[in-house]
């Protein structure tokens, strides 16, 4: 059975709250968990205590039969000291489209045409 450390969704709408579970990886987010290890509410301030809070050892019994974390666990886990800071995949969502890229090319050649415009009449009186 493939395990995984990851967040299943509770709260209402636009309020959400999630519980930090073991779950088989086929089982749905917000379906059937093996067990509770902690929760995590987004919703607090960042300096709050209790915005995360894990059950380590538990954890940590998890890890050891194969579990493996998701990204936002694993980084929960690293800003408690548990684990190291893993290299994270960068995915190309982040990255715009060609229009966009299209357009801050365009966008820069003419702010860079607008800078020469206005920099060639201030030359012409420092040579004259």
């Amino acid at each position: 059975m493939a395990m995984k450390i990851r967040l299943a969704r509770g709260g209402s709408k636009k309020r959400p709250f999630y519980r930090i579970v073991a779950a088989d990886s086929r089982m749905p987010r917000d379906g059937r968990f093996i067990e509770k290890l902690g929760i995590y509410n987004p919703l607090l301030a960042k300096d709050n205590e209790d915005r995360v809070r894990i059950d380590i050892e538990r954890v940590q019994y998890w890890l050891s039969k194969g579990a493996q974390p998701t990204d936002r666990v694993a980084r929960f886990l690293e800003a408690a000291g548990h684990s190291a800071r893993t290299e994270r995949a960068n995915l190309k969502k982040g990255e715009p489209g060609k229009k966009a890229k299209d357009r801050a090319e365009a966008r820069a050649a003419k702010a860079a045409k607008a800078a020469e415009a206005a920099a060639a009449p201030a030359a012409e009186e420092a040579a004259s």
